[in-house]
Protein backbone atom coordinates (compact mmCIF):
# COMPACT_ATOMS: atom_id res chain seq x y z
CA UNK A 1 0.00 0.00 0.00
CA UNK A 2 1.33 3.40 -0.94
CA UNK A 3 2.15 5.78 1.83
CA UNK A 4 -0.51 8.19 0.58
CA UNK A 5 -3.22 5.50 0.66
CA UNK A 6 -2.16 4.49 4.16
CA UNK A 7 -2.33 8.11 5.26
CA UNK A 8 -5.83 8.50 3.82
CA UNK A 9 -7.03 5.36 5.62
CA UNK A 10 -5.43 6.56 8.87
CA UNK A 11 -7.07 9.96 8.53
CA UNK A 12 -10.46 8.33 7.90
CA UNK A 13 -10.06 6.10 10.97
CA UNK A 14 -9.04 9.02 13.15
CA UNK A 15 -11.89 11.10 11.75
CA UNK A 16 -14.36 8.30 12.56
CA UNK A 17 -13.01 8.05 16.12
CA UNK A 18 -13.16 11.83 16.54
CA UNK A 19 -16.75 12.05 15.26
CA UNK A 20 -17.81 9.07 17.40
CA UNK A 21 -16.25 10.59 20.52
CA UNK A 22 -17.85 13.95 19.75
CA UNK A 23 -21.27 12.31 19.40
CA UNK A 24 -20.75 10.40 22.65
CA UNK A 25 -19.74 13.58 24.44
CA UNK A 26 -22.80 15.41 23.15
CA UNK A 27 -25.03 12.51 24.14
CA UNK A 28 -23.51 12.43 27.62
CA UNK A 29 -23.93 16.18 27.95
CA UNK A 30 -27.57 15.96 26.84
CA UNK A 31 -28.19 13.06 29.22
CA UNK A 32 -26.60 14.95 32.11
CA UNK A 33 -28.83 17.95 31.45
CA UNK A 34 -31.92 15.74 31.21
CA UNK A 35 -31.00 13.87 34.38
CA UNK A 36 -30.56 17.16 36.25
CA UNK A 37 -33.94 18.32 34.96
CA UNK A 38 -35.61 15.07 35.98
CA UNK A 39 -33.98 15.17 39.42
CA UNK A 40 -35.27 18.67 39.97
CA UNK A 41 -38.73 17.69 38.76
CA UNK A 42 -39.13 14.71 41.08
CA UNK A 43 -37.59 16.54 44.05
CA UNK A 44 -39.94 19.50 43.58
CA UNK A 45 -42.99 17.26 43.12
CA UNK A 46 -42.15 15.24 46.24
CA UNK A 47 -41.58 18.31 48.38
CA UNK A 48 -44.86 19.80 47.16
CA UNK A 49 -46.62 16.53 47.96
CA UNK A 50 -45.12 16.46 51.46
CA UNK A 51 -46.40 19.97 52.16
CA UNK A 52 -49.83 19.07 50.79
CA UNK A 53 -49.83 16.03 53.06
CA UNK A 54 -50.64 18.21 56.06
CA UNK A 55 -52.76 20.79 54.22
CA UNK A 56 -56.44 21.38 55.01
CA UNK A 57 -56.49 19.17 58.08
CA UNK A 58 -57.10 20.27 61.66
CA UNK A 59 -53.90 19.33 63.49
CA UNK A 60 -55.13 20.18 67.02
CA UNK A 61 -57.55 17.26 66.77
CA UNK A 62 -54.54 14.93 66.80
CA UNK A 63 -52.88 16.26 69.95
CA UNK A 64 -54.15 13.46 72.16
CA UNK A 65 -50.71 11.79 72.35
CA UNK A 66 -48.80 15.02 72.99
CA UNK A 67 -46.53 14.24 70.04
CA UNK A 68 -45.49 16.70 67.35
CA UNK A 69 -45.10 13.78 64.94
CA UNK A 70 -48.68 12.62 65.34
CA UNK A 71 -50.20 14.76 62.61
CA UNK A 72 -53.25 14.17 60.49
CA UNK A 73 -52.39 13.53 56.85
CA UNK A 74 -54.24 14.01 53.58
CA UNK A 75 -52.78 11.32 51.34
CA UNK A 76 -55.14 12.06 48.43
CA UNK A 77 -54.13 15.71 48.39
CA UNK A 78 -50.46 14.71 48.54
CA UNK A 79 -50.76 12.34 45.56
CA UNK A 80 -52.76 14.84 43.50
CA UNK A 81 -50.17 17.54 44.19
CA UNK A 82 -47.29 15.23 43.29
CA UNK A 83 -48.75 14.33 39.91
CA UNK A 84 -49.85 17.87 39.08
CA UNK A 85 -46.33 19.17 39.75
CA UNK A 86 -44.85 16.36 37.65
CA UNK A 87 -47.26 17.12 34.80
CA UNK A 88 -46.27 20.78 34.91
CA UNK A 89 -42.53 20.04 34.96
CA UNK A 90 -42.85 17.61 32.03
CA UNK A 91 -45.16 19.95 30.07
CA UNK A 92 -48.11 17.54 29.92
CA UNK A 93 -50.57 19.50 32.09
CA UNK A 94 -53.12 19.60 29.26
CA UNK A 95 -52.06 16.37 27.55
CA UNK A 96 -53.97 13.30 28.83
CA UNK A 97 -51.90 10.94 26.68
CA UNK A 98 -48.65 12.41 27.97
CA UNK A 99 -49.95 12.14 31.53
CA UNK A 100 -50.78 8.47 31.03
CA UNK A 101 -47.26 7.80 29.72
CA UNK A 102 -45.67 9.73 32.60
CA UNK A 103 -47.80 7.84 35.13
CA UNK A 104 -46.42 4.56 33.79
CA UNK A 105 -42.94 5.66 34.87
CA UNK A 106 -44.07 6.05 38.49
CA UNK A 107 -44.54 2.53 39.87
CA UNK A 108 -45.24 3.58 43.45
CA UNK A 109 -45.65 6.38 45.97
CA UNK A 110 -45.36 5.71 49.69
CA UNK A 111 -47.12 8.00 52.16
CA UNK A 112 -45.59 7.57 55.60
CA UNK A 113 -47.91 8.31 58.50
CA UNK A 114 -47.47 8.39 62.26
CA UNK A 115 -48.65 4.85 63.00
CA UNK A 116 -48.74 3.31 59.52
CA UNK A 117 -48.11 3.87 55.83
CA UNK A 118 -50.01 3.74 52.53
CA UNK A 119 -48.89 2.52 49.12
CA UNK A 120 -50.17 4.31 46.01
CA UNK A 121 -49.46 1.59 43.47
CA UNK A 122 -50.56 0.26 40.10
CA UNK A 123 -53.28 -2.36 40.22
CA UNK A 124 -55.84 -3.77 37.82
CA UNK A 125 -59.45 -3.11 38.71
CA UNK A 126 -62.86 -3.03 37.05
CA UNK A 127 -64.54 0.34 36.64
CA UNK A 128 -68.28 1.05 36.78
CA UNK A 129 -68.67 -0.12 33.16
CA UNK A 130 -67.02 -3.45 33.93
CA UNK A 131 -63.87 -2.56 32.00
CA UNK A 132 -60.44 -3.60 33.29
CA UNK A 133 -58.12 -0.67 33.95
CA UNK A 134 -54.53 -0.41 35.14
CA UNK A 135 -53.94 2.61 37.34
CA UNK A 136 -52.71 3.84 40.71
CA UNK A 137 -54.90 2.89 43.65
CA UNK A 138 -54.46 3.23 47.40
CA UNK A 139 -53.63 0.31 49.64
CA UNK A 140 -55.24 0.03 53.08
CA UNK A 141 -53.29 1.56 55.95
CA UNK A 142 -50.46 -0.76 56.98
CA UNK A 143 -49.27 -0.57 60.60
CA UNK A 144 -45.66 -0.95 61.79
CA UNK A 145 -46.08 -4.33 63.50
CA UNK A 146 -43.35 -6.30 65.28
CA UNK A 147 -43.30 -9.52 67.33
CA UNK A 148 -40.47 -10.22 69.79
CA UNK A 149 -38.97 -13.53 70.88
CA UNK A 150 -41.61 -13.84 73.62
CA UNK A 151 -44.44 -13.45 71.09
CA UNK A 152 -45.38 -10.03 72.43
CA UNK A 153 -46.84 -7.93 69.61
CA UNK A 154 -45.93 -4.27 69.12
CA UNK A 155 -47.48 -1.57 66.97
CA UNK A 156 -44.81 1.12 66.56
CA UNK A 157 -45.06 4.78 65.59
CA UNK A 158 -42.64 7.43 64.32
CA UNK A 159 -41.68 8.16 67.93
CA UNK A 160 -41.65 6.01 71.07
CA UNK A 161 -45.43 5.80 71.52
CA UNK A 162 -46.28 2.12 71.24
CA UNK A 163 -49.22 -0.28 71.55
CA UNK A 164 -48.42 -3.72 72.98
CA UNK A 165 -50.26 -6.98 73.35
CA UNK A 166 -48.57 -9.15 75.96
CA UNK A 167 -48.56 -12.81 75.06
CA UNK A 168 -48.64 -13.95 78.71
CA UNK A 169 -52.11 -12.58 79.50
CA UNK A 170 -53.27 -11.15 76.11
CA UNK A 171 -53.51 -7.73 77.77
CA UNK A 172 -53.27 -4.61 75.64
CA UNK A 173 -51.24 -1.60 76.80
CA UNK A 174 -50.36 1.65 75.06
CA UNK A 175 -48.40 4.78 75.83
CA UNK A 176 -44.93 6.25 75.51
CA UNK A 177 -42.20 3.71 76.12
CA UNK A 178 -40.86 5.45 79.22
CA UNK A 179 -44.31 5.77 80.77
CA UNK A 180 -45.38 2.13 80.47
CA UNK A 181 -42.02 0.31 80.69
CA UNK A 182 -42.37 -0.39 84.41
CA UNK A 183 -45.93 -1.68 84.46
CA UNK A 184 -45.74 -3.58 81.16
CA UNK A 185 -42.96 -5.89 82.30
CA UNK A 186 -41.69 -6.29 78.74
CA UNK A 187 -37.87 -6.44 78.37
CA UNK A 188 -37.75 -4.48 75.11
CA UNK A 189 -39.36 -1.42 76.70
CA UNK A 190 -36.65 -1.20 79.35
CA UNK A 191 -33.83 -0.89 76.81
CA UNK A 192 -34.06 2.43 74.99
CA UNK A 193 -31.47 1.57 72.33
CA UNK A 194 -32.93 -1.87 71.59
CA UNK A 195 -36.44 -0.43 71.41
CA UNK A 196 -35.41 2.29 68.94
CA UNK A 197 -33.44 -0.19 66.82
CA UNK A 198 -36.41 -2.59 66.68
CA UNK A 199 -38.78 0.27 65.84
CA UNK A 200 -36.65 1.64 63.00
CA UNK A 201 -35.88 -1.79 61.55
CA UNK A 202 -39.56 -2.74 61.64
CA UNK A 203 -40.66 0.39 59.79
CA UNK A 204 -37.91 0.22 57.16
CA UNK A 205 -38.38 -3.51 56.52
CA UNK A 206 -42.15 -3.20 56.25
CA UNK A 207 -41.93 -0.42 53.64
CA UNK A 208 -39.04 -2.00 51.73
CA UNK A 209 -40.64 -5.44 51.54
CA UNK A 210 -43.93 -3.94 50.42
CA UNK A 211 -42.15 -1.92 47.74
CA UNK A 212 -40.46 -5.02 46.37
CA UNK A 213 -43.76 -6.87 46.25
CA UNK A 214 -45.55 -3.95 44.63
CA UNK A 215 -42.89 -3.33 41.97
CA UNK A 216 -42.56 -7.03 41.17
CA UNK A 217 -46.30 -7.21 40.66
CA UNK A 218 -46.16 -4.08 38.51
CA UNK A 219 -43.55 -5.75 36.28
CA UNK A 220 -45.78 -8.79 35.78
CA UNK A 221 -48.89 -6.76 34.96
CA UNK A 222 -47.24 -3.98 32.94
CA UNK A 223 -45.78 -6.49 30.46
CA UNK A 224 -49.33 -7.15 29.27
CA UNK A 225 -49.68 -3.44 28.55
CA UNK A 226 -46.56 -3.28 26.41
CA UNK A 227 -43.97 -2.09 28.96
CA UNK A 228 -40.53 -3.54 28.24
CA UNK A 229 -38.59 -1.90 31.07
CA UNK A 230 -38.05 -3.99 34.23
CA UNK A 231 -38.64 -1.90 37.35
CA UNK A 232 -36.57 -2.50 40.48
CA UNK A 233 -36.40 -1.08 44.00
CA UNK A 234 -33.42 1.31 43.94
CA UNK A 235 -30.78 1.28 46.65
CA UNK A 236 -31.76 3.70 49.40
CA UNK A 237 -28.99 4.83 51.74
CA UNK A 238 -29.31 4.32 55.48
CA UNK A 239 -29.25 8.09 55.94
CA UNK A 240 -32.25 8.49 53.64
CA UNK A 241 -34.09 5.69 55.42
CA UNK A 242 -33.44 7.42 58.75
CA UNK A 243 -34.81 10.67 57.32
CA UNK A 244 -37.75 8.80 55.84
CA UNK A 245 -38.95 7.48 59.19
CA UNK A 246 -38.28 10.59 61.26
CA UNK A 247 -41.52 12.32 60.31
CA UNK A 248 -44.62 11.90 58.19
CA UNK A 249 -43.67 12.26 54.55
CA UNK A 250 -43.75 11.04 50.95
CA UNK A 251 -41.36 8.64 49.20
CA UNK A 252 -41.63 8.71 45.38
CA UNK A 253 -40.12 6.46 42.72
CA UNK A 254 -39.63 7.36 39.05
CA UNK A 255 -38.13 4.77 36.71
CA UNK A 256 -37.85 3.81 33.07
CA UNK A 257 -37.85 7.24 31.39
CA UNK A 258 -35.61 6.91 28.29
CA UNK A 259 -32.30 8.68 28.79
CA UNK A 260 -30.24 8.19 25.63
CA UNK A 261 -29.19 4.55 25.58
CA UNK A 262 -30.04 4.22 29.29
CA UNK A 263 -33.03 4.78 31.56
CA UNK A 264 -33.71 7.24 34.33
CA UNK A 265 -34.08 5.58 37.75
CA UNK A 266 -34.38 7.64 40.92
CA UNK A 267 -36.36 8.29 44.09
CA UNK A 268 -37.06 11.32 46.25
CA UNK A 269 -38.11 11.92 49.83
CA UNK A 270 -40.21 14.79 51.12
CA UNK A 271 -40.75 15.33 54.84
CA UNK A 272 -43.83 17.05 56.26
CA UNK A 273 -42.48 18.12 59.63
CA UNK A 274 -44.61 20.74 61.38
CA UNK A 275 -42.63 23.34 63.25
CA UNK A 276 -44.80 24.94 65.89
CA UNK A 277 -44.18 28.66 66.12
CA UNK A 278 -44.50 30.62 69.30
CA UNK A 279 -47.38 33.03 69.46
CA UNK A 280 -46.84 36.51 70.89
CA UNK A 281 -49.66 38.62 72.31
CA UNK A 282 -49.39 42.37 72.00
CA UNK A 283 -50.92 44.67 74.63
CA UNK A 284 -50.93 48.32 75.69
CA UNK A 285 -50.30 48.96 79.38
CA UNK A 286 -50.14 52.49 80.79
CA UNK A 287 -49.69 53.90 77.29
CA UNK A 288 -46.76 51.57 76.58
CA UNK A 289 -46.83 48.84 73.94
CA UNK A 290 -45.56 45.37 74.90
CA UNK A 291 -45.47 41.84 73.54
CA UNK A 292 -44.93 38.54 75.35
CA UNK A 293 -44.98 34.81 74.48
CA UNK A 294 -48.36 33.21 75.10
CA UNK A 295 -48.24 31.23 78.32
CA UNK A 296 -45.32 33.12 79.84
CA UNK A 297 -47.30 35.98 81.41
CA UNK A 298 -50.71 36.57 82.92
CA UNK A 299 -51.99 39.84 81.57
CA UNK A 300 -54.92 41.91 82.86
CA UNK A 301 -54.83 43.89 79.62
CA UNK A 302 -56.69 42.79 76.49
CA UNK A 303 -54.71 41.44 73.55
CA UNK A 304 -54.60 43.96 70.74
CA UNK A 305 -52.62 42.01 68.14
CA UNK A 306 -51.03 38.59 67.72
CA UNK A 307 -47.60 37.99 66.15
CA UNK A 308 -45.54 34.90 65.31
CA UNK A 309 -42.08 36.36 66.04
CA UNK A 310 -40.47 39.04 68.25
CA UNK A 311 -39.16 40.74 65.11
CA UNK A 312 -42.67 41.10 63.71
CA UNK A 313 -43.92 42.53 67.01
CA UNK A 314 -41.01 44.99 67.23
CA UNK A 315 -41.61 46.15 63.67
CA UNK A 316 -45.13 47.09 64.72
CA UNK A 317 -43.98 49.23 67.63
CA UNK A 318 -44.06 46.74 70.53
CA UNK A 319 -41.24 45.98 72.95
CA UNK A 320 -40.69 42.82 75.03
CA UNK A 321 -42.42 42.53 78.39
CA UNK A 322 -40.35 41.16 81.26
CA UNK A 323 -42.88 38.97 83.01
CA UNK A 324 -40.74 38.75 86.14
CA UNK A 325 -40.54 42.50 86.64
CA UNK A 326 -44.05 43.21 85.44
CA UNK A 327 -45.32 46.42 83.96
CA UNK A 328 -43.19 49.58 84.41
CA UNK A 329 -44.79 52.51 86.20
Amino acid sequence: MKITSFAVVLVLILLFIFVRNHIDLEDNRTNMLLQTRYNRAIDTATQDAAQALITNVSQPLESQYQSAKNVRINKEQAADTFFQTMYMNFNVTHDPTGQYVLNSYIPALVVIGYDGYYMYQFEEYRNARGETQFRHVWSPKKPYVYKDQYDNTYSFTLDDYVTIQRKADEQWMKGFRGEIAGQAGVPLLKDTSAFDAARRTTIVNAIQNDLERSINQYNVTSKRYGTSYTFTVPYISQEDWNNTINDAGVLAFVQGIPLGSQYYNNYALGGARIIKRNIYNAITADSHHYYYPVGSCTSKYPTEEVFTSPKEAAQNGYRPLNCTIGYPN
